[in-house]
């Protein structure tokens, strides 16, 4: 897998009426972890109010940064307004979930909107992206993981061509989780996206 090139890509996209949003690498001088918690408290709220402990619904600080600084963490942002995140991940040997441990299979985690700008495509760009991060790293899948009984979302990530392959219980979840993939796809262009994204840092290289 270390043969495997990195590529740099030109993305951008101006969500009409709301003003451009650019997709970059998180920059800890000038984003920051407390925003980003905030964030994805929000956007998983309603799955906690279900009763789901789901960790992006209640994570502290600390873990939204560790949990980022294990792949290539990504923004939405609007102005200085961080309004979506994804953290992308190569291949795990020692994640619980044996399809994240499979050489030619990337993941993404930690996906989240802000309530606020959702069900304007932004989430479904974002995907895109992530497509074209496995594919042009040569992964033949990517994963992803969501509540069973969140219906919403594994009907969103089913209509973006995903299908459920396996169904596990992460600990300490109190609630079963399903693994989705699809084979991803380089895009020549993704939509309108308008910012250049660096080439990975150097131990994500060596990894990926």
């Amino acid at each position: 897998m270390d043969q495997r090139r990195v590529a740099s890509v030109r993305v951008e996209y101006v969500c009409h009426g709301f003003g451009r949003i650019q997709l970059r690498r998180f920059d800890i001088k000038r984003d920051s972890y407390v925003s980003m918690t905030a964030l994805l408290h929000r956007a998983f709220a309603s799955l906690g109010s279900a009763g789901l402990n789901c960790e992006c619904a209640s994570q502290t600080i600390a873990t939204t940064r560790r949990r980022a600084a294990e792949g290539d963490c990504l923004v939405a942002v609007c102005g200085t307004k961080i309004v979506g995140t994804m953290t992308l991940c190569t291949p795990d040997p020692n994640s619980p979930c044996e399809w994240y441990r499979h050489n030619d299979v990337a993941s993404l985690h930690q996906l989240g909107i802000d309530p606020e700008w959702q069900r304007r495509g932004i989430g479904t760009l974002m995907l895109a992206f992530a497509d074209h991060w496995a594919a042009t790293r040569g992964y033949a899948q990517l994963a992803l993981q969501t509540p069973q009984q969140a219906s919403h979302l594994v009907a969103f990530y089913r209509s973006q061509g995903f299908r459920i392959i396996d169904t596990m219980r992460f600990e300490p979840r109190s609630y079963d989780s399903v693994i989705l993939t699809r084979a991803p796809v380089a895009q020549r262009t993704l939509a309108n996206w308008a910012t250049r994204l660096e080439p990975l840092p150097r131990l994500l290289q060596r990894a990926a």
